[in-house]
This record gives structure tokens, C-alpha cells and sequence, in this order.
């Protein structure tokens, strides 16, 4: 994904209001998309390393790193070869020879002794600078080799009790969780892992927590829900996007929130409280409007990620990017900062705390665009109260088409961009 700053670029370096919250509706979801932690060295490629060393000093680490029983292989018939020598020239000793015969014996023995390497006790040898190489790359669709004690393999024992204690509910972003802990099953628990910086406890109980909601509050079904498609028609889009600056994927998801587009607050955000609609079958929990509407939407971007059909490992925490992640624009054309919005407010408050628990390492960066440049000093105040490595994914544009700078040029036309409207070319959920 995107290069993030340590500073988040600002026009003016303003930032929403808590009206802005669906600006700021996975803004927690960011403190938990901290990168992810350097894998452990192989205690077996520095054993070996070490043993090729003292038994072949000439040989390079990377060499010996490559071809470690050979190298064993060939000292011990070198040592073999040099013992068969030895026991034909006694057994000839008994014998009369002519003197230039033996003469000659002498001297080749005396040659082939100069030449083989004198081999250090093993106290005094040096070791290579550096004895632990980093895992090779794998194949498409298959992870790395790890340590058992990588954290990886700890969370796939934890696994069979945190499905039981999810009732048996096993999906997460799309993907079904298997404790024999298959390629897509560890890409999942890596997210988890590098949202909490490697803690396992901490990651453990995340992902316990995110595996009931998903049982209970059925985000996946949110998908195909079609209740009030006219009530949040124009509120969200999600596109696909090649060519953008510094990302490491070809293609990158950008989903659009528009609250400029809100018609009517109460009607929007309004019942974020409420409990009282039930969905599709009887037995399906009641929920609240917006948030599931909310939660469609980031569905939806996650579904575009394709989780499915990825094929390269996502790297330890601290050793670079998680390739799948999306982009979140947040637009506030035409959004009033003047005052705040009780409804506007319950919906980012209550939409703030469910993704920054059950939505880790969705986000790799995130846009306020046509936010007033009044409005900046609003942007100091969050730096005092969310972590480091959410700020750094924030970017603050007073102007839409200032986006095109960040992004590249194929995002909408209205955002700087050559591409068509956000209505042409997104897709929306079916709410």
C-alpha cells in the first residue's frame, strides 16, 4: 500500500468533528493496523551454518548456508580416503620397494597433506557475522516456513477453543479458519497478530471477540441485504484503482464514504440506538440501521480485497506492508461543522468502537478530503488521543481534487483524477 508519513500530509492540517465520524468510522480500526513484528531466526540453518564452518573454513555463509551436508559429506570421506591411504602405505611398507618408488610415495603423501586444509578446534573457530538467513521466498499460495514457537503456530493451537467459544463460528473477512492451518487461514491470523504488535494475548482475545460478533451479528448476510437501499443510496461507493504511488499492489480498493450526500441526519445515523427491525429470517439477530449499513460497505471493500485468492504471505510484524488492505476517502463537501449532530455523533461514536475491535488491518491509509481549513486545529486534537500509527495513516485535504496528487491520477474526476463518477465507476452495497 501507500508509503505512510510520520506526519499526515494536511492541506492545512484540519480534521473532522465528531460529525465527521463516519469520517472517522474506522479511525480506531487504523490503531489497531500497526505494522507487524520480524520473523524468528532458524535455529536449525545457524546449527548447520556453524558445523559447515568448522569443517570447510574456506566455504562463504551463503554457501555453506546452501549445501551443508555436502560439505559434512565430503570431510568425512576426505577423512575416509586419507585412512585407506594410510593403511596401504603400511601394508607396502612390508613389502621391498625400490627406493625411487618410495621416494616418490614420501613426497606425494607430503603434498596431499600440505594441501588439505588445517581444520581450527571448535573452540577457536569464528563464526560468520551472521548465521540466521531470512526464510526464502515460497511459492504462490504457500507460507514460509516458520519456528513452532512463531507466533503464527501459537495462535493456530489457541484456535479450536476460540471456535468453540464462538459457538463454532470459524469465518473471518470471508475466510473459514482451519487449526491444521492452511495458507489462508494464517494470512488472517497475521492480521490479527500484527494489529497487537505480535502480543498473542492480546491477539487471541481480539480475534475471540471479532469471531462472535461475526457469529451473532452476520456482517457477510449485511451484504445482500436490500431494506433500505433508498435511505443509504449515494452514502458509500467502492472502486478499484491501478497506478497508485508507492503502493506495492497493481491494483488497490478505495472505498469512498460521501456525507456530503446525507439528505436528512435523523433519518440517516437516527436510530444507531435503536433495536427494533428484524432482518430476513426470525431467528436473525435485530440490529441498528446505519451501523449494519456501515458494516456492508466495509464488507464490501474487503471483499474486493479477495482474501480468497491471495497468494503471498503477509510479512511478520516490523518487516514490511500488508499488501491487502483498502483505502478510505471520507468526503465532507457540503457537511456543516458548525455544530454537531447528536445523531451524527452516537453513529461515529458507537461505529468507532465495534471497527477498532473487529475490523484489524483492513486500513492502510485514510483521506478527510474538502475539510475546511478552519477546521485544522481539530486535527491537533487528535494527535493527542489516537496512537502514532493511526495519525500516520491520516491525511487532511481541504480540497477534493487535491486526492489525485495522492492517489494518482485514475481515481474520479471530481477528485482530480481522468476516471469517470464515483456513480459510474463504484459499486455500492445493496442496502
Amino acid at each position: 500500500m501507500a508509503t505512510q508519513n510520520e506526519d499526515p500530509k494536511t492541506a492545512a492540517e484540519p480534521v473532522p468533528d465528531a460529525k465527521s465520524e463516519p469520517a472517522l468510522t474506522s479511525a480506531t480500526n487504523d490503531a489497531n493496523a500497526t505494522p507487524a513484528a520480524g520473523q524468528p531466526a532458524n535455529a536449525t540453518e545457524s546449527t548447520t551454518a556453524e558445523k559447515t564452518e568448522i569443517e570447510k573454513p574456506a566455504a562463504t555463509a551463503t554457501d555453506e548456508s546452501a549445501k551443508p551436508e555436502p560439505a559434512a559429506a565430503s570431510a568425512t570421506t576426505d577423512g575416509a580416503a586419507d585412512g585407506a591411504a594410510a593403511g596401504d602405505a603400511a601394508a607396502k611398507s612390508e613389502e621391498p620397494a625400490k627406493p625411487q618408488d618410495s621416494e616418490k610415495k614420501d613426497e606425494s603423501a607430503k603434498a596431499e597433506e600440505t594441501d588439505k586444509p588445517e581444520v581450527p578446534a571448535k573452540d577457536d573457530v569464528v563464526k560468520p557475522a551472521e548465521t540466521t538467513a531470512a526464510p526464502a521466498a515460497s511459492a504462490p499460495g504457500v507460507w514460509p516456513e516458520i519456528a513452532e514457537e512463531h507466533p503464527i503456530n501459537k495462535l493456530l493451537k489457541l484456535l479450536p477453543d476460540l471456535i468453540k467459544a464462538a459457538d463454532g463460528h470459524n469465518e473471518v473477512y470471508g475466510i473459514n479458519l482451519d487449526p491444521a492451518g492452511p495458507f489462508h487461514t494464517k494470512l488472517i491470523l497475521q492480521k490479527f497478530l500484527r494489529a497487537n504488535a505480535n502480543d498473542l494475548e492480546k491477539a487471541k482475545s481480539q480475534l475471540g471477540e471479532t469471531l462472535k460478533w461475526r457469529g451473532s451479528f452476520k456482517p457477510l448476510a449485511a451484504l445482500e441485504d436490500k431494506s433500505d437501499k433508498e435511505r443509504y443510496a449515494g452514502l458509500g461507493y467502492v472502486i478499484e484503482v491501478e497506478g497508485v504511488p508507492g503502493s506495492v499492489n497493481k491494483k488497490d480498493v478505495i472505498t469512498f464514504n460521501v456525507y456530503g450526500a446525507v439528505k436528512d441526519n435523523k433519518t440517516t445515523f437516527g436510530d444507531v440506538e435503536a433495536e427494533k427491525v428484524v432482518l430476513g429470517r426470525k431467528d436473525e439477530p435485530r440490529d441498528r440501521r446505519f451501523l449494519r449499513w456501515r458494516v456492508a460497505l466495509m464488507e464490501l471493500g474487503i471483499k474486493k480485497l479477495d482474501l480468497a485468492n491471495a497468494t503471498q504471505p503477509i510479512p511478520d510484524y516490523g518487516n514490511g506492508p500488508d499488501p491487502y488492505q483498502g483505502i478510505q476517502v471520507h468526503d465532507y463537501l457540503s457537511v456543516s461543522f458548525i455544530r454537531q449532530d447528536p445523531n451524527v455523533k452516537a453513529a461515529s461514536k458507537r461505529t468507532i468502537e465495534l471497527f477498532s475491535k473487529v475490523y484489524p488491518e483492513t486500513l492502510s491509509r485514510k483521506f478527510f478530503v474538502n475539510v475546511p481549513v478552519v477546521m485544522g486545529w481539530m486535527f491537533q486534537a487528535f494527535k493527542l488521543i489516537l496512537p502514532k500509527e493511526t495519525i500516520k495513516k491520516f491525511t487532511v485535504l481541504s480540497y477534493g481534487n487535491q486526492l489525485a496528487g495522492e492517489l494518482g491520477g485514475n481515481v474520479p474526476e471530481v477528485y482530480g483524477g481522468k476516471a469517470g463518477t464515483l456513480e459510474a465507476i463504484g459499486q455500492q452495497t445493496q442496502f
